[in-house]
């Protein structure tokens, strides 16, 4: 399974449209394998392209902190699932999704939202 998290250095980042980069987790065996992060500076607010980029990387699930309604539309048409609320170390919060206690706190941001 490859897991994406919009990053801010090794932090969830609050605001999943503003990223310049994820990090893509593969988990195997319940375990965190294989880190990448991959640059999203050119897709900033592009919520097509961000899902299609994610899609290309063969990820699976999206966890991410705050999201507006339409990337996680974006997101969910590519078919890709999506836990929204997330927040602290990405390595963390990944070890909370495989462990079972990871929850989406569906919560959607409007365009102008504070983090």
């Amino acid at each position: 399974m490859k897991i994406a998290l919009p990053n801010n250095g090794n932090m969830v980042n609050q605001h999943f449209g503003m990223s310049q980069s994820f990090v893509i987790v593969t988990v195997e065996n319940n375990k965190i394998g294989n880190v990448e992060e991959v640059s999203t500076v050119q897709l900033a607010h592009q919520h097509e392209g961000l899902a299609n980029l994610l899609v290309k990387h063969n990820v699976d699930l999206v966890i991410t902190g705050g999201i507006g309604g339409g990337a996680l539309m974006g997101l969910q048409q590519c078919g890709l699932k999506v836990i929204k609320g997330a927040s602290g170390e990405y390595r963390d919060v990944v070890q909370s999704y495989i462990d079972g206690k990871l929850e989406d706190k569906n919560e959607l941001c409007n365009h102008h939202c504070e983090h």
